[in-house]
């Protein structure tokens, strides 16, 4: 009970503080202060305080889709083991549960997109699942080497198995998806050099064009929802890279605290050090996520 209560607590608290950590680092390497570390949640919570404006020609599905965003990454945060124990939630088949709750919003913000009858929201609504199209099957095979690694179909025990003896020989695997994970984690958090949630140039744009017309709690729902996001997919990597298991839950979380806040500074870091791609660049990356998970299940299977 108590883990489960912890599970529920740094799953609904910590994702914003790791959109602080990634500014922070940013503005650490720009050489300015920068925006203090809670700043997201000042930004969330006065968005949640402040007037909706809908547009008349939007339907329930644009009022529907931020909520949907946030339930999904919630939900899909409830199946993967954060601390040291399991889920909460687990069964039999369920990474393609996992995959597909981010499968669903995207279909929802997309709609939402189009909802607005904007042309411009409907360009970025394209851009979106285009690249969809390339990181989704690169999370799949990710997850077939996770299962062919731990012997599991759950999730719980495919990021618990990454730990045991019979990992040693998948090392190789391991690492290849580590990277695909990484870039896939960029792309569907939005980050540089995929994207830019802080831009606003309309040639560019890709997520943020499709959330233009959201304002006050649905924004500010958008907003924790791909916070929450961000914490799901890095905890999944970390699983990969740094299982972070003691075997006592007192040691566990504390470890897992410092390697999500540390992931979130490598995130600053790439977005301080590289510049966004060309649009036309994008899907090469994507492509490149594609076969290092693909090639490290060939390696798994050969």
């Amino acid at each position: 009970m108590i883990h489960l209560i912890i599970h529920l607590a740094v799953l609904l608290i910590l994702p914003p503080l790791l959109l602080g950590v990634i500014v922070k680092t940013k503005a650490w390497f720009a050489g300015r202060v920068g925006a203090p570390l809670l700043q997201p949640y000042y930004d969330i919570f006065k968005l949640m305080r402040r007037s909706l404006v809908l547009s008349t020609t939007t339907t329930w599905i644009f009022r529907a889709a931020p909520l949907v965003t946030v339930s999904t990454a919630l939900l899909a945060g409830l199946l993967i083991p954060i601390g040291g124990g399991g889920a909460p939630l687990t069964f039999a088949g369920d990474l393609i549960f996992f995959a597909y709750l981010f499968g669903l919003a995207r279909f929802f913000t997309a709609s939402a997109a189009l909802d607005t009858g904007s042309a411009f929201e409907g360009m970025g609504a394209a851009r979106e699942v285009t690249f969809a199209c390339l990181s989704e099957p690169a999370l799949f095979f990710a997850l077939l080497v996770l299962a062919k690694v731990s012997g599991s179909l759950s999730l719980t025990g495919m990021l618990l198995g990454t730990t045991g003896a019979g990992a040693a020989h998948a090392t190789a695997p391991l690492v290849l998806i580590s990277i695909g994970l990484f870039i896939v984690l960029l792309a569907e958090t939005c980050r540089i050099p995929v994207d830019d949630p802080t831009t606003h140039l309309e040639l560019t744009m890709i997520h943020e064009a499709m959330v233009l017309d959201h304002s006050g709690p649905l924004f500010g729902l958008i907003l924790y929802g791909a916070a929450v996001k961000l914490l799901v997919l890095g905890t999944v990597l970390l699983r990969v890279v740094a299982p972070f298991t003691f075997g006592r839950a007192w040691l566990d979380w504390p470890l897992y605290l410092v390697e999500i806040l540390g992931l979130a500074a490598v995130i600053g870091v790439v977005e301080s050090i590289m510049a966004r791609l060309q649009m036309r660049h994008v899907p090469y990356l994507l492509v490149g996520a594609l076969l290092f998970c693909g090639f490290g299940f060939i390696l798994l299977i050969r």
